[in-house]
């Protein structure tokens, strides 16, 4: 007698096969979906506007009554108007003041270049205090008695944010007190001379030339 296939084999056996598959199948659609999340956040959170946090000032880091630098704290903004982080880089531009100027940009007096591509320099320079990125720009040559021009470009994705502020004659007490150390302290950044390079050399740029607008 020969024996009949069990009716419901058949279709037990394409349930078996369905199921098999279907973790192959469902372990495709995560990969589309989290680059297209990666692109609505780095649309909807990558920086769109640059500011110059008004903490920024002359410091006298060795505590010796003679300023050394700047220490210039930047605020990339979302399209929400909120911090936020970004790779990148930074050019800061320190120029005299002239008050006849449409800009009150002067002579050029010093430059800087600095990154933020890795983790490790994103660790030095992020204060989580202020959600800024803090540079300590070195200038020996900078005196509280004058004011001038700090002007800021950030670089990313192909993209040049700017922002200019005016740092006012800091009188009568002088040097500008340090302000509390931030949560993770930033590498001291050393004028360069253009062409930027990497490394930043302490030369600071030659004086009366501009950074063409972009």
């Amino acid at each position: 007698m020969q024996s009949r296939p069990w009716p419901g084999s058949s279709f037990a056996f394409l349930i078996a096969g369905a199921l098999s598959l279907a973790p192959l199948l469902m372990g495709c659609q995560p990969a589309s979906r989290a680059d297209d999340r990666v692109r609505t956040d780095a649309t909807m959170f990558g920086p769109t506007d640059l500011r110059i946090h008004p903490f920024t000032s002359i410091k006298d880091w060795d505590a010796d009554g003679q300023s050394n630098g700047l220490e210039a704290l930047i605020e990339l903004q979302d399209r929400f108007r909120d911090p936020t982080k970004a790779t990148g880089t930074v050019i800061f531009e320190l120029y005299s003041y002239e008050r006849t100027q449409a800009d009150h940009r002067g002579t050029r007096l010093a430059y800087w270049r600095g990154t933020l591509l890795t983790l490790e320099e994103q660790k030095m320079h992020w204060n989580r205090i202020s959600r800024t990125y803090s540079f300590q720009l070195a200038y020996p040559e900078i005196s509280t008695n004058k004011s001038y021009v700090l002007e800021v470009w950030f670089e990313h994705a192909g993209k040049r944010l700017t922002s200019q502020v005016v740092l006012e004659t800091q009188e009568p007490k002088g040097v500008v007190p340090t302000a509390p150390t931030p949560v993770t302290r930033p590498a001291v950044t050393q004028p360069v001379a253009p062409p930027a390079v990497t490394p930043p050399t302490i030369t600071p740029a030659a004086p009366g030339t501009r950074t063409p607008a972009p």
